[in-house]
Formats: C-alpha cells, sequence, structure tokens
C-alpha cells in the first residue's frame, strides 16, 4: 500500500509539473504576438518618409564659375534621361546612375545676365516628368559684380547656392533670404555651422528656434503672429550652454499680410530684407530672368543690385516696357 501510494503521488507531482511548465512555456510565448503587434505600427510608418517622387528630378548642386562654367548635379529615377535646360532651351542631357544620381556640365558657359535652369526627366517608363525646382543664375558682366545662384520650389523658402547673404561678424551663420508664403507669413532662412541651434528674434521677441541640417542650411517659420510694423531683425547662433557665437541684425518693415500679397498682385513692391530682384521678378513676373525690369525702371535708387534696402518701394512696370 505504502508502495502504491508513494508511486500515485508521484504520478500526481509529474502530472503538475509537467502541467505546470506547459502553462509556463504557454504564458512565455502569449506576450511574443502582442509584442509584434505593437512593433507593427513603427514598421508600417516608415514608408511615409518615402513620399517624395523620385519620378520627378531635382537639383542638389549647381556650381558656376565667374567665366560662366557651369556644373550641376541632383537626383532622379536611375537610369533617366536627364535633360537641363536654359531658359527652355536644352543645354545638357545625361543619365541618372543605377543610385539615380546625375551630373553635367554644359558645353559652353553661359553668358553674363540671367538664367532659369529646370529640368526633364525622360524616365524608363516612357513617362517625361519637369522639375518642381527652378535655379536662378545671375552671371555677373564683370569681374567685380557679385555671382548669384538660388534654388526655389513652390511653397518653400529659397535657398542661396552661391551667393554672399548677410554675415555675422564672427562664425558661420549668415541670413540669406527673408521670404513670403502663399499666405504672405515670413520664412526666413541663412546658412550655419552644421547642426548648431540658430534663433530668431524681431524687436527683441524671440518668435523661434531651429537647427540647421547636416549641411548647414536652417529655415524658421515663426509660429508667432508679428504685428504689422518696423523692427530690428536678429538672427542669433548659440552653442550648447546658449551662448551667442554669432549675430546677424538687419532691420525690417513687416507689412499686414494681405495688404503685402495684395501689393505684389498689383505689381508694387514694398522692400524687405534679404531679397533680392531676381525673388522680386520671380513673385511678380512670374521669372527671375526679368529683374532687369525693375533694375530699369528704379536705377536712381538702387547703387547696386544687390543691395536694396527695407522702406524703399519699387516700380514694377509691364515687362516690354
Amino acid at each position: 500500500m505504502k508502495i502504491g501510494a508513494i508511486v500515485g503521488a508521484f504520478v500526481v507531482a509529474l502530472l503538475l509539473l509537467i502541467g505546470g511548465w506547459w502553462f509556463f512555456l504557454r504564458g512565455d510565448t502569449e506576450p511574443a504576438p502582442s509584442e509584434v503587434t505593437a512593433e507593427a505600427p513603427a514598421e508600417t510608418a516608415e514608408p511615409v518618409e518615402e513620399q517624395e517622387d523620385i519620378s520627378i528630378p531635382t537639383f542638389d548642386i549647381v556650381r558656376v564659375e565667374r567665366d560662366g562654367s557651369t556644373l550641376a548635379a541632383g537626383r532622379s529615377l536611375p537610369g533617366a534621361r536627364i535633360q537641363l535646360k536654359a531658359n527652355g532651351e536644352i543645354v545638357a542631357e545625361t543619365v541618372a546612375d543605377g543610385n539615380g544620381e546625375w551630373v553635367a556640365v554644359l558645353e559652353e558657359p553661359l553668358k553674363p545676365g540671367t538664367v532659369e535652369l529646370r529640368l526633364t526627366a525622360i524616365n524608363p517608363d516612357g513617362s517625361t516628368r519637369d522639375s518642381k525646382q527652378v535655379v536662378t543664375v545671375s552671371v555677373p558682366e564683370d569681374e567685380n559684380g557679385q555671382m548669384l545662384v538660388v534654388r526655389s520650389e513652390p511653397g518653400k523658402a529659397s535657398k542661396v547656392l552661391q551667393g554672399p547673404g548677410v554675415p555675422s561678424d564672427a562664425g558661420n551663420l549668415v541670413l540669406e533670404t527673408v521670404d513670403y508664403d502663399e499666405r504672405g507669413n515670413v520664412i526666413v532662412s541663412g546658412r550655419a555651422d552644421a547642426g548648431a541651434t540658430v534663433r530668431v528674434y524681431v524687436g527683441g521677441e524671440l518668435v523661434g528656434e531651429t537647427k540647421a541640417d547636416d549641411t548647414g542650411h536652417w529655415e524658421l517659420r515663426p509660429e508667432a503672429d508679428i504685428a504689422p510694423g518696423q523692427y530690428a531683425l536678429r538672427v542669433d547662433q548659440v552653442d550648447g550652454e546658449g551662448r551667442v557665437v554669432g549675430r546677424v541684425e538687419v532691420p525690417f518693415e513687416r507689412g499686414e499680410p494681405s495688404a503685402v500679397l495684395a501689393a505684389l498682385k498689383e505689381g508694387k513692391v514694398v522692400i524687405q530684407p534679404g531679397n533680392n530682384l531676381w525673388n522680386i521678378a520671380r513673385r511678380i513676373y512670374g521669372s527671375g530672368f526679368s529683374y532687369t525690369v525693375i533694375y530699369e525702371a528704379n536705377k536712381d535708387q538702387i547703387r547696386d543690385p544687390d543691395l536694396i534696402y527695407p522702406g524703399q518701394v519699387f516700380e514694377t512696370p509691364a515687362q516690354g516696357r
């Protein structure tokens, strides 16, 4: 009897042990599906970063020498045939490599004056796509003039690829453009050290903070409303402890947003810091190439095409006048 009881107890214990181990294993494996489910949204969210249509060609670099020699590079679909156009005329053709990168060198240098560069991609599937970006190049008439290369795209701040901008007295901070979006709101942009913190002040009040990207480009769209009036526009680059290592300060006249847009549509221009003639012409005439129209109509006010000041009011006559 004792042996039977011992055997029976052993069997019961063994069953309990096996049952407990089975429940342990089941409990250990059940969280796995919940973990996978929890991580799934992160994995499905990644493609959102890839919404850019790579069938539309883009500019990355445009470098123009003083004699007009020009090199351009950018991205597109791999194998796409890229046509580089200057004022609508094809001036270079190339084919994107397996990574979708392309490089083109103009066969003939650009002549003095202002030229608009655009791209057309003939993709491997036979479709044709034009670039949204436009690169405006101003080649000086003489060796003392300023070279200006600016990339623009609807809805985004313009970016100076070559040009002086407004540099700080110390460091690498540069204020390049003060632009307006489609609602008449201000966009401020420029260059600084890669990863640097940049703060923008209007009338001594902080209106926003941003960081320069890996290329040193920074851009800020102030969220706070800026009341119409005259201010000092200040841009500071600060170090990790908040100390100012570079500063740019220029006068700034903020117009009422609807009035700014209406004035531009009517062909009138109130100059803002960071504006240049190509940018004004692009907004009014639809083409930066027409900056000479404004220059000729306002030569009595413009001593240097690169130096136009807030508060000046320019006539913008019809083209061909």
